[in-house]
């Protein structure tokens, strides 16, 4: 009985210690420090460069494994991607040479179903496991196979999830939930899609508008961008683009609080 009172008291203080910081304030900061780029921006924008066969360059994107995860599926596609600086990446895929996302990247990140959007407008086919990544709540896929459909796609769920379009058709669109990621899946899907397209209760936060932006910069026509509300029309092609990503909002809201 001692002996597990004992090992409780001694387990409570190694966790008390373990989700403790002390912290010696009093001491004024100064300096410069350079924000990094919003890796939420970062990860549509590389799937982005598929919506293209010209060349993407894409600046201030932070070298984390997700960024990683992604520019590997982006060339297991059939693209090449340099590095000519520090967190700035050269894209380009002529030619889509498989339509099918790998097992071994999707499985690493829920972003992954980013390429379902723009592989679908470019290729009309899209083969992709079901995305792994932090589980975080529920976190579903619905919306992502309704703004799809609707937009012309026929949706096979099994093993994997598999999308087959002749072409995409623009359309009015209201989405179920306001999901940041299905939002950008629709985008990327509806710009090259024929006719114009209508998204009601899209996600407005500053990654969605970063993408719109790098797409408006490729050729894109995309009315809204900021709100609840865009009106894209369709276009033939989108030309490449030298693009930077945004500052990571978080970490500026993190850095003003050192100074509070």
């Amino acid at each position: 009985m001692l002996n597990s009172r004992l090992t409780s008291i001694l387990i409570n203080r190694y966790i008390q210690c373990m989700s403790e910081y002390l912290i010696n304030g009093g001491v004024p900061l100064n300096g410069t420090i350079k924000v990094s780029g919003n890796k939420n921006a970062a990860l549509p924008c590389i799937a982005a460069a598929l919506l293209t066969d010209e060349t993407v360059v894409l600046r201030n994107i932070p070298e984390i494994e997700d960024v990683r995860v992604m520019l590997d599926v982006f060339k297991a596609l059939g693209g090449e991607v340099e590095a000519p600086e520090p967190n700035v990446f050269k894209l380009s895929l002529k030619d889509i040479k498989s339509s099918e996302i790998p097992r071994e990247q999707a499985v690493k990140i829920r972003a992954s179903i980013l390429f379902a959007g723009p592989l679908l407008a470019r290729s009309g086919k899209v083969i992709l496991p079901p995305p792994g990544g932090d589980v975080i709540g529920r976190r579903r896929l619905d919306t992502h196979f309704q703004v799809l459909t609707e937009l012309g796609s026929k949706v096979k769920i099994s093993d994997n999830f598999t999308f087959n379009a002749k072409f995409l058709t623009g359309a009015d669109i209201f989405l179920d939930e306001a999901s940041v990621t299905a939002t950008e899946n629709a985008i990327m899907a509806a710009v090259l899609a024929k006719g114009k397209t209508i998204l009601t209760n899209v996600a407005s936060e500053p990654h969605v508008q970063d993408l719109c932006k790098m797409l408006v910069q490729m050729g894109a026509q995309i009315e809204g961008i900021g709100s609840n509300i865009l009106v894209i029309t369709g276009v033939k092609k989108l030309s490449g683009c030298d693009y930077q990503i945004g500052a990571d909002f978080m970490e500026v809201g993190s850095f003003i609080g050192l100074l509070l």
